[in-house]
């Protein structure tokens, strides 16, 4: 099984990404956030004629995030089930093959400090009883997604100067490694330990990719039946270095 993930800043802006990555890569499963079209605009019409299914709740302008499958999605779910603002369109989940996946686009917080920055936090710890209330460590779940979080001092570049962003703030980490020790763990780090593996580069600063200037919050985590079964993960920077492409990469993912 191959599963990837994919923060595409836009589907309609950015379809000339998506589809000849699938046709060239065929993923079994490809997460998408910030989709930022509303549902009854979504492009689902080339994403079928391509061969494969897709599930989607969105709106207008932000957030929004979709899995697309070769296998029918089954069971499909939107947003949270506890007393906070439902969240559809940064979460949605599905089983395929055997498999459930949950995508998410974790809030970005704006600045620390400020209520954005608080939402995020108490993001992540509802994302915590979700997954406490809905699965087991022993379960087969893949969590994919943008996460807005930089874990490691490796995962973002020059992390010395990014204590106080928003994205790597010691809070935020602790709240991402909070739902991580839950039962996931990072499968790109199974398999490539260094440092200088990233998933997002800024549109603001000139030839981030050739620099390798960057941040690593995209991820796929998984529990620990998936993880014994991790074959390969892999970071594909060829579509960043496109024209009129997003500001993250596919992240991709390879379980036996």
């Amino acid at each position: 099984m191959k599963i990837a993930t994919f923060n595409v800043n836009s589907i309609r802006a950015h379809m000339h990404e998506v589809l000849p990555w699938l046709g060239q890569h065929k993923p079994d499963v490809l997460c998408l956030q910030e989709t930022k079209v509303r549902d009854e605009e979504f492009p689902v019409e080339p994403i079928t004629n391509a061969g494969y299914h897709v599930a989607y709740r969105g709106e207008k302008a932000y957030n929004g995030v979709a899995i697309i499958s070769r296998l029918e999605p089954k069971n499909v779910r939107f947003g949270m089930d506890d007393r906070g603002p439902s969240a559809e369109t940064r979460l949605i989940q599905a089983t395929i093959g055997g498999v459930t996946v949950v995508n998410t686009y974790v809030p970005q917080g704006q600045e620390v400090g400020s209520p954005m920055y608080a939402f995020k936090l108490e993001w992540l710890k509802r994302l915590r009883g979700y997954f406490s209330r809905h699965f087991s460590p022993d379960d087969a779940v893949i969590w994919a997604g943008d996460m807005n979080v930089a874990q490691e001092p490796i995962d973002v570049y020059n992390p010395g100067e990014r204590e106080n962003h928003v994205c790597y703030h010691i809070d935020a980490r602790k709240g991402l490694a909070k739902c991580r020790e839950w039962g996931f763990t990072d499968v790109l780090r199974i398999h490539h330990p260094e440092p200088g593996l990233y998933t997002f580069f800024d549109y603001r600063m000139r030839d981030t990719v050739k620099r390798n200037i960057g941040w690593r919050v995209d991820c796929i985590f998984a529990t620990e039946p998936l993880t014994r079964k991790s074959r390969d993960a892999y970071i594909d920077l060829k579509p960043r270095l496109g024209r009129n492409v997003s500001d993250h990469t596919f992240l991709v993912a390879e379980f036996d």
